[in-house]
């Protein structure tokens, strides 16, 4: 992830894209990420889709890569993220810079954000405090039943592992390895069963349309390409939240709708909610709900009627 507005270096890929496994353990599980985990489960089912119309519909559908209508009604049931007074402050000696001040929002199930604002608006720092890769200096964040706020590293580790994938601006791919074997990466760390793993790695690839590219390294593959690989990776192990900062940053104005609309398809047919941070109009064009970020104030929420197709 790029993380310009916070001077932190970036998560390496390979440590941010893990998400649930149950099979094994890799040894005793934070008391705070359990306690969270234990009140998520009684409280809703696993993968809670959205009461709205066509909701169940749109998530029966198969992804054929094709763009996904939407009825564009209000989304209810119980929100998968939760942010209450983020505020932020970077200092530098005697400077201070507010980039976050009193944000507050909910995303649900099945929910695509688009989080809009100019270079220094906060976009990334939000992201950041979402993710668990920064901590807010005031307010709090749940994610999935999880105080993300609240935990230690040991839990900020087992959330990013178990519930969030990210979606990288730089791709994130390893050089080396092949585009099958990058999506394998994260289910590996899980020690998810070979048989499985290649069932899935396939599935996915077919999903984001690179069936007949799964040998090639990222130097052999477009831009296009190497992003979809990454969609298909941070999508290994069944993440509820998917956290994208300017994923379509290095792509030009097509390939980038056709990545957007790919992350807008996977939202409706996988339940999970997908928080991305784009200023490129034409990308939130196909989002459900947009945030709108001035100076680290949450200026505008916006829930849009129909997202439109190309």
């Amino acid at each position: 992830m790029n993380n310009h507005e916070t001077g932190k270096a970036p998560l390496d890929a390979r440590d941010t894209h893990e998400p649930r496994d149950t099979r094994h353990e890799d040894g005793p599980r934070s008391a705070s990420y359990e306690r969270d985990s234990r009140a998520r489960s009684e409280g809703r089912d696993e993968r809670h889709v959205p009461d709205r119309p066509g909701a169940r519909e749109a998530d029966a559908v198969a992804f054929t890569g094709e763009p996904v209508a939407t009825t564009g009604a209000a989304f209810t049931g119980q929100p998968l993220v939760v942010v209450e007074g983020l505020r932020k402050v970077y200092r530098t000696g005697p400077k201070e810079v507010v980039a976050l001040r009193d944000v507050s929002f909910e995303a649900y199930p099945g929910q695509l954000v688009a989080i809009r604002g100019r270079s220094g608006s906060g976009k990334t720092t939000l992201l950041n405090q979402i993710g668990g890769l920064d901590r807010p200096d005031a307010g709090r964040v749940l994610v999935d039943g999880h105080v993300v706020t609240e935990l230690a590293e040991a839990g900020l580790l087992e959330l990013r592992r178990d519930v969030i994938g990210f979606i990288f601006q730089s791709f994130g791919l390893i050089p080396v390895l092949s585009a099958a074997e990058n999506v394998g990466v994260p289910m590996r760390l899980t020690r998810t069963p070979a048989g499985e793993r290649e069932e899935r790695i396939h599935m996915l690839l077919a999903m984001v349309g690179l069936e007949k590219h799964v040998n090639q390294r990222p130097y052999e593959l477009s831009g296009g390409q190497q992003q979809r690989v990454a969609v298909a990776r941070a999508l290994a192990n069944r993440p509820r939240l998917l956290i994208a900062d300017e994923p379509t940053g290095q792509l030009d104005s097509g390939t980038g709708r056709q990545i957007m609309e790919l992350i807008r398809a996977v939202v409706r047919s996988e339940g999970v909610t997908a928080l991305v941070a784009t200023h490129d109009p034409n990308l939130i064009s196909l989002a459900d709900t947009v945030l709108e970020l001035h100076d680290g104030t949450l200026t505008t929420t916006t829930t849009q009627p129909t997202p439109t197709a190309a």
